[in-house]
């Protein structure tokens, strides 16, 4: 059976049950890591007969069972290496951190540790000396950072999802120069026990997936309180309108270093997800900038020092030399300048919690632009804080985020663009980022397929499978967008439905099921609304419509469009078109 190039859990699963082994998954995998023309993603590889081992006796009932995933290497597993990037550094972990041991109680399969900025200090991927992994489009391009090798992972198929760290944007900058998603969760909503610290009060576990389904699926798992962590916090919801009002950047707030395709590509972004009924306006920017440039311009860079002050001050010249002038240079603030860097925060924080009342979540760039790995070099510190002009914020705040692939420039490279919520939004945010990931198009990872898995319904939100006139930029599509309906993914039925074309004027697709029939599945959308909302769109139901629960083909029921019995008698079978929408094409 042949492996997936976008590994997706629901994907996994169904594999597995159509026969896949878990040991043939991790067997394909290593074979990819082996060819993967780009040897600085990884440190250390878990050696193949143990995740073999683990992959034999793994429980098929666990929810991650069989699911293969790397480690940033800042982060604890038993009986390996750490490093932080920094062989003086290194130690052997005793334990594993709290979300490792989590992850291998849920079923999932630890391949490897992964390369990163040293000790998590940059937002580029070049400030290593095991290398710089690159961008999987292009070797010429940086990666990002400092999570780089975990995005990579992810991105070229070697993982199904990886654990990244992210204090100032390190899990979101390389999901967007790599085309995969990163979920930033709220500050102790994941434990850091066990992770390498950058800046302790800020550091947040990021994770990678080719879905924002799959990183909520991850999350779910990963999360919970950890008394041995002093800023774990308890999960409960925060939940977002299902018809999202999103900030966006006025034009003199947008500064893309010069990128005009990285303009057009955020625009476009903003006009898509208007296009999906959601309400857009724009946000005074300035308190975020003025925030964002306080985390490494200002006194709050000496807590990176506080975290390494020992190890840097016996091994400085084991560390590399941007870092180890970040870190060292943070000698020259005082304790007086840290509190008046916190008063400035808690200032400018009322200014943008002001703006952030205005709306349930902001829409931004992720990144400005992308640079190559020479730049980079030539402009270490300048070209690393473009990189975070619109990230350094986030954990400042206190605040919630998810980075989502927006499309391509002309030159192949990805562009990104992130949604920033308060705190312990993530399901919401998951759901609207799945949501505008699969209308902008971009596919997910170096082979840009799309993700199928499907986000878990935003707050009241019911699900509503449709199949002819009422999908995206069809005839009828404008009576869903009217009740702030959104597009949750494109899709196709189980096997055993039939498509007919009804002979009604105009003609309509009738779905029906026909148990026995083994067929290839029909085109159909996924839609998320309101209970309220979806009481109303029954409520002017024509005949011969009626709803029921329709199969998809990944398993799940949901309510949707079919056709009453008598309406078939004559209607045109049409199921071999696969779909009305390409019944029309052809028609």
């Amino acid at each position: 059976m042949m492996i997936p190039d976008l590994l997706e859990i629901p994907t996994l699963r169904a594999a597995f049950a159509a026969g896949l082994g878990p040991v043939t998954l991790i067997e394909t995998l290593y074979a990819r890591i082996a060819t993967w023309p780009d040897p600085a993603v990884f440190i250390s590889l878990v050696p193949r007969e143990t995740a073999l081992a683990q992959a034999r006796a793994v429980d098929p009932a666990l929810p991650l069972a069989g699911i293969p995933y790397v480690v940033k290497d800042n982060i604890d597993v038993a009986g390996m290496q750490t490093t932080a990037a920094c062989p003086d550094f290194a130690y052997t972990a005793q334990a594993d951190a709290t979300c490792v041991v989590r992850l291998r109680a849920a079923g999932a399969i630890l391949l490897g540790k992964t390369n990163l900025d040293q000790f998590a200090t940059g937002l580029n991927g070049t400030r290593s000396p095991f290398g710089a992994p690159r961008c999987v489009f292009h070797a010429d391009y940086i990666s990002g950072g400092s999570s780089s090798g975990s995005a990579v992972a992810v991105a070229a198929g070697l993982a199904a999802f990886a654990l990244g760290t992210d204090t100032a944007g390190s899990g979101r900058v390389p999901a967007a120069c790599n085309n995969i998603i990163g979920l930033k969760p709220s500050i102790g909503l994941i434990p850091t026990t066990g992770v390498v610290p950058a800046c302790k009060s800020l550091d947040c576990v990021a994770l990678f997936a080719n879905s924002a389904a799959d990183a909520l699926a991850v999350l779910e798992v990963a999360q919970g309180f950890d008394a041995a962590d002093a800023y774990s916090r308890r999960p409960h919801a925060q939940a977002l309108s299902s018809v999202p009002k999103l900030g966006v950047l006025a034009a003199h707030d947008q500064d893309f270093a010069g990128d005009g395709e990285a303009a057009a590509l955020y625009a476009a972004a903003v006009q898509q997800a208007a296009s999906l009924g959601w309400a857009v306006q724009t946000i005074d920017y300035a308190p975020f900038r003025d925030i964002a440039a306080l985390l490494y311009d200002g006194a709050f860079v000496a807590e990176r020092l506080a975290a390494l002050e020992t190890f840097h001050d016996s091994h400085a010249a084991s560390i590399e030399p941007t870092v180890r002038g970040i870190i060292g240079g943070a000698k020259r603030f005082s304790a007086a300048d840290a509190f008046r860097d916190i008063y400035r925060v808690q200032g400018l924080r009322h200014a943008a919690k002001a703006e952030l009342g205005r709306v349930d979540a902001l829409l931004l760039p992720t990144t400005p632009t992308i640079f190559t790995v020479a730049q980079m070099r030539e402009q270490p510190v300048a070209h690393n804080s473009t990189l975070g002009r619109y990230t350094n914020f986030v954990n400042l705040l206190d605040l919630a985020a998810i980075a989502l692939p927006a499309g391509f420039r002309t030159n192949g490279l990805p562009f990104g663009v992130s949604l920033i919520g308060q705190a312990f939004s993530e399901a919401s945010l998951a759901a609207h980022a799945g949501t505008l990931h699969l209308a902008l198009g971009a596919g997910a990872g170096v082979h840009g397929a799309q993700p199928q898995a499907l986000c878990p319904p935003v707050s009241d939100e019911a699900t509503l499978v449709v199949a002819g006139a009422h999908m995206s930029g069809m005839a009828l599509n404008y009576e869903l967008l009217a009740l702030g309906a959104r597009l949750v993914r494109a899709s196709t039925t189980a096997a055993d439905y039939r498509l007919h074309a009804l002979a009604t004027t105009p003609k309509k697709p009738g779905l029906a099921r026909s148990p026995g029939f083994a067929g290839a599945g029909i085109a159909v959308e996924v839609w998320g609304l309101s209970a309220q909302s979806l009481g109303r769109f029954l409520a002017d139901l024509p005949a011969p419509m009626g709803i029921g629960r329709v199969q998809l083909a990944d398993g799940t029921v949901h309510s949707g469009f079919l056709c009453e019995a008598h309406a078939l008698n004559g209607a045109e079978d049409i199921t071999a078109h696969g779909g009305w929408r390409a019944y029309l094409a052809r028609s």
